[in-house]
């Protein structure tokens, strides 16, 4: 126990001992730390690189597995294509407006949970939308609402909120986003019940 206890700061470990982990802050981490302080993002050595740059190979796998399970059709592409494009749209807007102050959109995509929550957790069929243009809106939202609460709210990554935020507006989407019955003519608001026209 004396032995685990010690605590190298100079040279090298002792006989018997070795690293089981590695920790550091992610980017997201640096990142908010950064913005929180009021400091410049741009010049304050944030990146996604750092580390060997694992991040992008994680990412890569992720893809690599959603690349498969859309080949299998196990999920379709409309969530996590819509939810990439709004986060990426709505970084590059805040990006746009101030660089100093938010992350560009490549660090948005890379240096977080998006890939694996548009790929993996956005995608589940029962609490995402059912219709194809629900789903885009359903994505889009999930991808604005993650650059949302990473930019503006305390949360560093926030994949798991947005989706759950959105969950909750599935139902509304799908009400307002679901195709007409074949056969069925829209009712007319000056159509009354009984056939007959208001005059």
């Amino acid at each position: 126990l004396a032995q685990a206890a010690q605590w190298s700061v100079f040279g090298a470990l002792p006989v018997g001992m070795g690293f089981d982990a590695l920790s550091q802050a992610t980017p997201l981490d640096q990142w908010r730390m950064v913005a929180t302080q009021g400091g410049e993002v741009a010049g304050a050595g944030v990146s996604i690189w750092q580390g060997g740059g694992w991040s992008l190979w994680l990412n890569l796998a992720f893809l690599a597995g959603g690349a498969w399970m859309l080949w299998r059709g196990a999920i379709r592409w409309h969530i996590p294509v819509a939810m990439v494009v709004g986060v990426l749209v709505t970084a590059g807007l805040l990006w746009g407006i101030d660089s100093e102050r938010f992350a560009d959109p490549l660090f948005h995509l890379i240096g977080g949970g998006v890939i694996f929550g548009a790929l993996f957790v956005a995608t589940d069929p029962v609490t995402a939308s059912t219709t194809p243009r629900g789903r885009l809106v359903f994505g889009f939202g999930i991808g604005t609402l993650t650059v949302l609460i990473r930019s503006l709210g305390n949360y560093p990554d926030g994949v798991a909120f947005a989706v759950l935020l959105m969950n909750l507006a599935v139902p509304l989407i799908d009400y307002y986003t679901r195709p007409a019955v074949f056969g069925r003519k829209r009712q007319n608001r000056d159509d009354r019940p009984d056939g007959k026209r208001e005059a």
